[in-house]
């Protein structure tokens, strides 16, 4: 049974049905949120997903972004009196899903809370108070009778360091927190439409997951123990039901890719202190936009044998500034100390502050890494307001450089090794000139692009290649728009060479060129031949390109008898 939603003017609702025997979930549905946690934009909203498990003992797993605080507890206490609780599972300690957890101990202080090591200490901090706590590992169980036993797996980096799962043996559910979630929000509780929610859960994947592939990887072999999953009650989005296998596997795969990347870059953050989680995962999205792979560590809660070990074999080390006090200096000051000792001359660096309240300045840990040989993979990132739309631009593509960096010579050698007559053959098919140019919010890019070519009459649309390494590929998701600027044959070569050449992460690719603005709100280049306004529909994945098939809206031709400029190359396998 589904509850009637609850609807506020903010477009903030709540649902609550029962999945399983004895098992009830209450998912907070945040209709109109756009952004989310890394700053990525998102097309459909999300939800915060929280559970009550029954047995003779009762469990809540996890509870709910602060902003549902009265929504939820008026819910929460339609279907249960607080004082039946027993125990409240901390999937792990970010605030969308723990920014009630102090309320549900003032309301009901005897509740014990269950967490991995990590997540009780971060609530330590975060409650500020006295709780009954019970700390729990990987194979650890709790016994809620009739057949509920929960069995823990622990998770770290998904995407937190303080993340453990938990498996109800009784109704076969796994509870996954961020795992194997969507920002997806809909009516629908499970996951019937599997085309529907595709686009989100690789762009959720691509974000959060992609980083922490190794993780990833490490918490599906536990997994794979606990005997067959008929329910994922992840954080996010809809109930895994119909499309567990399919979704998990897909989880497999891209981990799978992505940890056979040749490099790895070392990013370190600390998960609770400014923006550092935040910026973190913008940084670690662009450089696994490369083939790169990354290793994230918390720098208060890593182990010191593991740092050293991890930073004597990355091709780049990443570190986000922490504080000069408060409760966790001692272990970050060890950290930062094992790092730098680890750390060896062919190696790339890079630098960010977190915007905390007392971040540790760069300068002089810049200067003992460059004394250490290291060579700068972006310049620092200095933040001076609270980061914007166009700050995580800039991180992500920071990242991208410092990945670019570390493929440059791979890519050069595949070049000259694939300069065959097939790739000869291949440079013969001509395409036309193009510019990719567009805006959401804050944020804008434009792409040079010549792999173009018409998909469809009804509605109009055309398919072009966007290589997984672009800026601009991150504002090309299903619902994206973006303006196609054709370019004029005996006309385009200004147009060419400014967009063709390297920009600085976060620099205006706009900057002295003429624009206006088309109702999508992209900017059309004054220069261009002709241009078509468009909406992403979907997109399918080759090996190191994206096909974007997209449907126009509009468009207009401003020198009727002028002709599309047209690229030739000599050799198909690069541009």
């Amino acid at each position: 049974m589904v509850a009637t939603p609850i609807k506020t003017e903010n477009r903030l609702t709540m649902q609550t049905s029962v999945i399983a025997e004895g098992t009830t979930a209450i998912r907070s549905l945040d209709w109109d949120r756009d952004r989310f946690d890394i700053e990525f934009g998102l097309q459909n909203g999300t939800t915060y997903n929280s559970y009550i498990i029954r047995g003779e003992k009762t469990a809540l797993v996890d509870t709910s972004h602060e902003k549902f605080r009265e929504l939820y507890f008026n819910t929460l206490t339609g279907l249960i009196d607080l004082k039946e609780i027993d125990y409240l599972v901390i999937s792990h300690t970010e605030p969308d899903h723990s920014g009630l957890v102090r309320d549900v101990l003032e309301k009901a202080p005897h509740i014990t809370v269950v967490g991995s090591k990590v997540a009780i200490k971060f609530l330590e901090e975060l409650v500020n108070r006295p709780f009954t706590q019970e700390i729990v590992k990987n194979g650890d169980t709790l016994d809620l009778g009739n057949d509920h036993v929960l069995e823990f797996v622990n998770a770290p980096n998904l995407h937190w360091p303080d993340t453990i799962f938990s498996y109800d043996r009784a109704t076969q559910t796994l509870f996954t927190c961020d795992a194997f979630g969507l920002h997806y929000c809909k009516d629908d509780l499970y996951d019937e439409d599997l085309q529907a929610i595709s686009p989100d859960y690789r762009f959720y994947y691509d974000c959060l997951m992609a980083p922490n592939a190794r993780s990833v990887l490490s918490a599906m072999k536990r997994m794979d123990k606990l005997g067959e999953v008929q329910l994922v009650a992840n954080g996010h989005g809809p109930i895994l039901q119909h499309n567990v296998a399919e979704l998990m596997g897909r989880y497999r795969d891209w981990s799978k890719a992505q940890a056979k990347a040749e490099k790895v870059v070392a990013v370190f953050y600390v998960s609770d202190y400014g923006w550092s989680d935040r910026l973190s995962q913008a940084i670690a999205r662009g450089i696994t936009k490369t083939g790169v792979g990354v290793d994230m560590v918390d720098l208060k809660a890593a182990d010191q044998q593991e740092v050293q070990e991890l930073v004597s074999r990355a091709a780049g080390v990443v570190i986000g500034m922490p504080s000069l006090s408060g409760p966790n200096t001692k272990e970050t000051t060890a950290t930062l100390g094992t790092i730098l000792a680890a750390t060896h001359g062919k190696q790339f660096v890079g630098l960010f502050e977190s915007y905390g309240d007392d971040d540790e300045p760069i300068d002089p840990l810049l200067n003992k890494l460059r004394d250490a040989g290291l060579t700068e993979g972006f310049p620092a990132i200095r933040i001076k307001d609270t980061p914007s739309e166009a700050t995580y631009q800039l991180c992500e593509e920071a990242g991208t450089d410092l990945g670019q960096l570390l493929t440059r010579d791979r890519n050069i050698k595949q070049r000259k090794s694939l300069d065959t007559d097939l790739n000869k053959a291949m440079g013969r098919l001509s395409g036309g000139l193009y510019i990719l140019t567009a805006q959401k919010g804050d944020v804008n890019g434009a792409m040079l692009a010549s792999w173009v070519t018409q998909a469809s009459f009804e509605p109009l649309g055309f398919t072009v290649a966007v290589a997984k390494d672009r800026a601009i590929e991150s504002l090309m998701q299903v619902g994206d728009r973006f303006v196609l600027n054709i370019l004029e044959e005996g006309n385009y070569q200004h147009l060419m060479k400014h967009f063709l050449k390297r920009f600085k992460p976060g620099e205006d690719r706009f900057a002295g060129i003429n624009t206006q603005k088309a109702e999508n709100g992209s900017p059309i280049l004054g220069d261009a031949l002709a241009y078509l306004e468009c909406e992403v529909v979907s997109r399918m994945e080759t090996s190191d390109h994206w096909i974007v098939y997209s449907k126009v809206d509009r468009g207009r031709v401003s020198h009727p008898d002028a002709l599309t400029a047209v690229h030739h190359r000599k050799v198909g396998n690069y541009y």
